[in-house]
């Protein structure tokens, strides 16, 4: 072969060897391709990416998830970037802050007509109403009914003798706290099953006519001494127990200026029988604990007045 020959073929054999080369480097430099499947980090420049780390379900203020996937990292869909400014909830207020429904009016399984009688849907609750509008469900029986270990007026064991735990422990500090302040105090009249109210209540009826009978004493199912949370008191020599004369004693004027401390309050005020249904009756203590205690001491109302209820007429 000549020389001439050879550099023609040694040209093209360079020709063929560059023109190789170029062919099979050319799509690495290609600018619409940026995935490298061989790598597993084809999203780390991606702009889908940049996407918060939503692989952690987030809960609303309700308690509602609003992303239950875990797979964000693998495909980046606009609705996971976009979930956190669709959701407004963070701004509406916590129903925490409203005031606890027991300091509203009291619960009832029925409403509407003023005169209607109702019943008292949580009668459980320390702060439950009972007047002459709002009843307890029939044969109703408090479950935790103890002793209170403070002086009666009798000494016998009986279920007058009873009242709910919460309310015996502070009917023990109270009388505690009176004997401090050197007035002696003792029990009446304490929890009543609907069978006695029933009882006592036609015994009043027969002395003194329903109508009369209706101004110091409650109806059957009716009446705050069945919740367990409400006692008569007198002095402890007995006299004028749950009778007008107590008022003005000084057992009575220590009830009245101090009860609200130990949560319990004076239950019909003087004044309020339009309101409460019921006669002046110093001796009447309820318990509601001591924060509603301190607030209707400091306001000067009622029960029904406190719980802007339906005023009693009858």
């Amino acid at each position: 072969m000549s020389r001439t020959a050879k550099i023609i073929v040694l040209f093209i054999v360079v020709i063929a060897v560059g023109w190789g080369i170029g062919k099979y480097t050319a799509p690495s430099a290609s600018p619409e391709d940026g995935t490298n499947i061989n790598t597993g980090t084809e999203l780390a420049g991606e702009p889908g990416a940049a996407a918060e780390p939503t692989a952690v379900p987030s809960a609303d203020p309700d308690g509602q998830e609003q992303n239950t996937g875990n797979n964000a990292g693998a495909e980046p869909a606009p609705e996971v970037t976009a979930a956190p400014a669709e959701t407004p909830a963070p701004t509406k207020k916590p129903a925490a802050t409203d005031k606890p429904a027991p300091t509203k009016k009291p619960a009832t399984g029925s409403s509407g007509n003023n005169n209607a009688e109702m019943t008292a849907a949580e009668p459980e609750s320390i702060t439950v109403m009972v007047n002459k509008q709002y009843k307890l469900p029939d044969n109703y029986k408090p479950a935790d009914l103890v002793y209170p270990d403070v002086p009666f007026i009798f000494s016998e064991k009986i279920e007058k003798r009873m009242m709910r735990r919460e309310a015996a422990k502070a009917l023990e500090e109270m009388f505690a706290g009176a004997k401090k302040d050197g007035v002696y105090l003792a029990g009446v009249s304490g929890y009543r099953s609907e069978s006695t109210q029933k009882r006592l209540f036609n015994n009043y009826v027969a002395r003194d006519g329903e109508e009369k009978a209706r101004t110091y004493s409650a109806v059957p199912g009716h009446s705050e001494h069945q919740t367990g949370l409400a006692i008569d008191l007198s002095g402890s020599d007995g006299k004028c127990a749950a009778e007008s004369c107590f008022a003005g004693t000084k057992e009575a004027n220590w009830l009245a200026e101090h009860a609200a401390e130990y949560g319990y309050i004076i239950r019909f005020l003087e004044g309020k029988q339009a309101i409460t249904g019921y006669i002046y009756e110093p001796w009447h203590v309820r318990y509601v604990g001591k924060e509603m205690a301190a607030e209707i001491f400091e306001s000067g109302l009622t029960l029904e007045e406190y719980y802007d209820a339906v005023p009693v007429s009858k």
